[in-house]
């Protein structure tokens, strides 16, 4: 007998409807767990640690929707340990002594206690020192979540305490996993096209909560006899914002990724992530303020008119405003993918700058200071100064640097676009330099 792909939904769970899909299907066991294989699949370390029974202090760092309160509970089910769960949104550290004194009074009459703080990086330092001292003892075993990278945003104290997972974003196949968990939930097949399910899931944004509120709205306003397609759900449902926020972790990702594809020349890639920064609510000076500096950084003399067409489209965009003054920056970042690059300038600044600290105060040659004073003439200044544009070759090849001091060279030019003119300029003016001195 062929068992139907959708089962009716019994009495029970028909007298649950009222409850969001999303908790209705949140896991209750590791191996309901979809899209984290890598730490809790076979010999994984999360599941060696369960199968161990040697549950340390975690924190769970990955994005929405990923499961980081759901591996807590989990956690808490594989341990006789009492389940303590506050937001550090909505707690402060009246709340943590109140919890740790009971979590004490629990330890001295032989049980633990597992405390979730969830959303954990908002707690300021003097909040998250509470913990060290409950969590080396042993009154609680913490996990903490977070959205936003440990690195940055906790303690050294609390990360050398803790172990750090992190968990992925769900991936296509994770998210179509959802929705068939779903429709067996609901008895009935997702009312939508093939191609309305994959911009679904595409909305979601690799958050399974948010995958499984979306497809939630589905069942309940659309029909099975006329499945929605693409344009009635964009209709219907509200689109998420993009995981983007100016001041975490996604901010400097993308203008990374930007930066990064801009310097590999990549212009597509270039033009995805400046589109994803714009799409995220990204303010576009920033951008232009970023594109000036790749300018001198990364394309520097190879073509100097970089930086001018970076300045002229962030002028064009104060002119010009939003959306029209973006096609102007989006015509530099352009410009700048595709220019020759050289950080030739960026190199020869860093080994200037270096030998400038070293040598400390040395004075310059005397020929080439100014001598206003009949003292400073007696002394020697200006002395055998030769005025380059007078000289045959308009280079005299007189040497500039302190006369304690061995000529240095700092800037080495690439065989890359205007660059290369410039070396052949200076190649040149040291046969003459050599000439000269000989």
């Amino acid at each position: 007998m062929n068992t139907p792909l959708f089962e009716t939904a019994t009495p029970s769970a028909q007298n649950d409807t009222q409850r969001p899909l999303a908790d209705r299907l949140r896991p209750q066991t590791l191996d309901e767990v979809i899209g984290q294989d890598h730490l809790i699949g076979d010999g994984a370390p999360l599941r060696q640690m369960i199968e161990s029974g040697a549950l340390s202090s975690l924190i769970f760092w990955g994005p929405p929707g990923c499961g980081k309160t759901t591996l807590a509970r989990i956690l808490a089910d594989h341990t006789d340990f009492k389940f303590e769960q506050l937001s550090a949104i909505f707690s402060g550290v009246g709340d943590l002594k109140t919890l740790f004194e009971s979590a004490r009074i629990r330890k001295q009459n032989g049980q633990g206690t597992l405390l979730f703080v969830d959303e954990i990086h908002r707690f300021n330092k003097s909040q998250q020192d509470a913990f060290l001292p409950v969590v080396e003892d042993g009154t609680i075993t913490l996990i903490g979540a977070t959205t936003e990278n440990p690195s940055f945003e906790l303690n050294a104290a609390i990360l050398s305490r803790t172990q750090v997972f992190v968990l992925k974003r769900l991936d296509d196949t994770a998210l179509e996993g959802l929705l068939v968990r779903a429709e067996s939930e609901k008895g009935t097949p997702l009312p939508l096209t093939q191609d309305a399910r994959q911009a679904l899931k595409a909305m979601a944004d690799g958050d399974g909560r948010y995958c499984l509120s979306l497809a939630d709205q589905v069942f309940t306003h659309a029909s099975s006899e006329t499945p929605w397609d693409q344009a009635q759900l964009f209709k219907a449902v509200q689109k998420r914002a993009p995981l983007y926020d100016k001041g975490d972790d996604s901010h400097y990702n993308l203008i990374s990724a930007l930066h990064k594809s801009m310097r590999g020349s990549d212009v597509e890639a270039t033009l995805y992530w400046f589109s994803r920064m714009l799409d995220g609510g990204e303010d576009p000076r920033y951008i232009a303020r970023r594109m000036t500096r790749m300018a001198v950084e990364d394309v520097g003399l190879a073509d100097p008119q970089a930086l001018q067409m970076c300045l002229s489209a962030w002028d064009a965009y104060e002119r010009l405003g939003s959306p029209e003054g973006e096609l102007a920056l989006t015509q530099a970042m352009i410009y700048l993918a595709t220019a020759p690059k050289s950080n030739a300038a960026y190199k020869a600044t860093k080994l200037a700058m270096r030998k400038a600290k070293e040598t400390g105060s040395l004075m310059p040659p005397k020929h080439i200071l100014n001598a206003p004073t009949t003292l400073m003439k007696d002394e020697g200044y200006g002395a055998g100064y030769q005025y380059d544009p007078d000289t045959q070759d308009g280079f005299s090849g007189q040497d500039y640097f302190p006369e304690d001091m061995e000529r240095t060279d700092f800037y080495q030019p690439v065989e890359r676009g205007f660059e290369r003119e410039i070396k052949k300029r200076l190649a040149y003016w040291e046969k003459l330099r050599e000439s000269k001195t000989s």
